[in-house]
């Protein structure tokens, strides 16, 4: 008996590694494309700190044309993964993917990603089916093994979601406008409301859904004191 291995195993193994390495490197190429579309609809967005309400409606349509890009990405991103084990390789996108997330439901917040069905409203909190409507991606799948958009990539765009709009009602009472603070709170507040609700297994999550805590302390400081000055609007 030969105590010989098998030269094609080590062969097979290389073609495997090899193979793992060309999809990884196809991904991350997407990927970065989806981080630099990103961080362009990030740019746009935060004008709004600086930007009247009154002025929203020339403002949004700027944003909506650079998460079209985004959408476009995510579509790539989707029919290359779908190649592959979801699981195997979702880590290499899921950040930029939250990312994504978090522009679409901060610019549909203020008004924008109208559609037929989804008219644009102010306050307005996109559900993650909504989100996967607009992306054109499925959420979470259960039933089989395909690119799609969870529960925990919602959720976890929530609380980027909540901060930024803490930060939005502080800057909007230096441009004067104490009722967006108020609506910002009380949108605040209701998430975290709703954040208490769930058992999160999931540790980076978890921490992420404790740091909420800090927006609804920032926007009740600041509601505080315009009910002090009596600039609270009736």
């Amino acid at each position: 008996m030969s105590g010989m291995i098998d030269a094609k195993l080590f062969e097979q193994l290389k073609a495997k590694i090899d193979e793992d390495i060309q999809v990884r490197d196809d991904l991350s190429q997407v990927v970065q494309k989806l981080e630099r579309d990103v961080s362009y609809a990030q740019g746009i967005l935060s004008r709004v700190h600086s930007t009247p309400r009154s002025s929203y409606a020339s403002f949004l349509p700027q944003v909506e044309a650079a998460i079209r890009e985004e959408i476009q990405t995510v579509g790539s991103l989707a029919e290359l993964a779908s190649k592959h084990p979801y699981y195997k390789y979702n880590s290499r996108w899921t950040r930029s993917l939250q990312d994504a997330i978090v522009t679409v439901v901060i610019c549909g917040w203020l008004g924008g990603m109208s559609s037929e069905s989804r008219p644009g409203e102010l306050g307005r909190l996109l559900t993650i089916e909504e989100v996967g409507e607009i992306f054109q991606q499925p959420v979470n799948l259960k039933d089989r093994d395909a690119f799609h958009i969870t529960i925990e990539e919602y959720l976890s765009a929530l609380t980027s979601v909540t901060d930024e709009l803490s930060r939005l009602a502080v800057n909007s009472v230096t441009l004067g406008d104490n009722e967006l603070a108020v609506k910002i709170s009380s949108l605040i507040k209701d998430l975290h409301a709703g954040f208490q609700l769930l058992n999160l297994k999931n540790d980076f999550l978890r921490k992420k859904v404790d740091g909420v805590k800090y927006s609804v302390k920032k926007v009740e400081d600041v509601v505080y004191d315009l009910s002090l000055r009596n600039l609270i609007p009736k």
